[in-house]
């Protein structure tokens, strides 16, 4: 039986791999997309929304756009990581659909309040659009099926030393999703830097047809992210993987809370691991462990459904 799920995202080039993944997967049923300002601007995460999953064959999928900006803080990018366009080196056709009408806010708290218990909701970008949900409907805590992230880290961070950059573009809104009642499954740093597309995996993508040459490849060759050994690291991807193979993480129960206030350490999630249970302050499980290996050929392997599906 296959997990629904919402994707709250920026695409954004491991986004939009994201979204490539859970389109693929058999076990994970993508019910729709929202999407925020981060990576680039919410006119272009949301079009870049629109044209992947046109591209992939998903454009059933509603795409819903969401905040143009955080809580609080003035609206930055990642430009120099992502290109100007969110998507590196991809050039994907302009999407033919328009966004699904209405709010991303209202969007995920009418969906998954229709389905209590059903949903996961993932979100791999600010947290800006979950924030504000939660807020206007504290039910949704209960509601969701799991709360999935990828941001934030329990050691260094990749747009300062202490901070990601999904939990750094909009702390204010990270803090509240943390303290929402819920637990928040954690897939930071710890572990997606280790998801390096080396130049075997590449060569791998280079193999899946219009996928692979098109989108993929183009992407990841032009992801100026942090320069790590093993090749461009696939983040938000980790956190759709968690969904359909949680046995490749090893997550430890913790106690997470977002400094806000810090010269140095704005957006760091201090991470307390000394904290035994939900039941005793904990509010995360923080993934500590990722099997490389078994991740790429997950991946891989999803991907070339998505390529097989496309050249029918």
């Amino acid at each position: 039986m296959s997990t629904k799920i919402i994707l709250d995202c920026d695409p954004g080039i491991d986004d939009a791999l994201a979204i490539a993944f859970a389109h693929g997967h058999p076990g994970i049923e993508l019910v729709g997309i929202t999407t925020v300002a981060g990576n680039v601007g919410l006119a272009k995460t949301t079009a870049n929304a629109l044209a992947v999953c046109e591209f992939i064959g998903a454009a059933g999928t509603p795409v819903t756009a969401g905040c143009a900006g955080p809580l609080l803080r003035p609206a930055l990018d990642a430009r120099q990581v992502h290109g100007d366009s969110g998507l590196g080196g991809a050039t994907l056709p302009p999407p033919a659909a328009s966004p699904a009408a209405g709010h991303a806010l209202d969007y995920i708290i009418d969906t998954v309040g229709a389905a209590p218990g059903e949903i996961t909701l993932v979100a791999t970008g600010p947290l800006t659009n979950i924030a504000l949900a939660v807020r206007r409907e504290p039910r949704l805590a209960d509601w969701v099926r799991g709360f999935v992230i990828m941001g934030g880290s329990a050691g260094r961070g990749n747009v300062t030393p202490a901070a990601e950059y999904n939990i750094w573009a909009d702390p204010e809104a990270a803090a509240v999703v943390f303290r929402a009642g819920w637990t928040v499954t954690m897939l930071g740093l710890d572990v997606t830097l280790r998801t390096g597309a080396s130049a075997a995996v590449l060569q791998r993508m280079s193999e899946l047809g219009p996928l692979g040459t098109e989108l993929l490849r183009p992407a990841l060759e032009q992801y100026r992210s942090v320069r790590e050994p093993g090749g461009p690291p696939v983040h938000d991807v980790c956190a759709v993987a968690w969904v359909a193979q949680p046995e490749l993480f090893g997550l430890v129960p913790a106690r997470v809370q977002v400094e806000l206030a810090g010269q140095l350490t704005a957006g760091m999630t201090v991470t307390d691991f000394d904290v035994p249970s939900e039941v005793d302050g904990g509010n995360a499980l923080v993934a500590m462990r990722i099997d490389v290996a078994g991740f790429w050929e997950l991946t891989l392997g999803t991907y070339g459904r998505v390529a097989q599906a496309m050249r029918r």
